[in-house]
């Protein structure tokens, strides 16, 4: 039950994703939650948030940003950047990311979700059958309803650290357009 929860990668930043890899195996979309995955809660987009969104541009990934947030939020980091976004998008609900994927053009195949929440961003990509990365939260300083949920999140990644010891063979932990869902 608790694998509902897990990554299906788990790395230190978004800044380390393997990008040109996943490129070369057929992902072709990108959606990211942006506080705390890309920049610290409420900050603008940085100079390197701005290069790595250069580089996916380049590499020729299409790139979207589902956010809960409000959209001035999610418009004020996007204005320097200039991907697709989605503002209340009232993540784990599936939703949103259909609806990240038919702005891209992409499909649960071609698609790769990067964000730093367990309950949110990896549970919501599962449910609707995308490949997750978790990445550790930027900065700790966090609201009060956030930190509640990393106090949650902590003995499903102690399960997840001996699951993944245990179980090296069974689902599949890199990305493939041809992944089971």
């Amino acid at each position: 039950m608790l694998e509902t929860f897990y990554p299906d990668c788990w790395v230190d930043s978004a800044y380390v994703v393997p990008y040109e890899e996943l490129y070369k195996k057929g992902c072709r979309g990108l959606i990211f939650d942006i506080d705390n995955t890309l920049v610290p809660h409420g900050a603008p987009a940085d100079a390197r948030a701005i290069a790595l969104f250069d580089r996916l541009k380049a590499i020729g990934f299409q790139c979207c940003f589902l956010s809960n947030n409000k959209e001035p939020r999610v418009a004020m980091f996007n204005e320097p950047i200039g991907v697709h976004y989605i503002f209340k998008a009232n993540k784990p609900g599936r939703k949103g990311y259909e609806r990240a994927m038919e702005k891209m053009g992409t499909d649960t195949g071609t698609t790769v979700f990067v964000g730093d929440q367990l309950f949110t961003d990896v549970w919501g990509a599962h449910r609707i059958g995308i490949f997750s990365y978790l990445v550790r939260p930027i900065d700790p300083h966090e609201e009060i309803q956030i930190v509640l949920k990393r106090f949650l999140e902590r003995p499903i990644l102690w399960c997840y650290k001996r699951y993944r010891k245990k179980q090296r063979t069974g689902r599949n932990y890199s990305f493939s357009p041809e992944k089971e869902q």
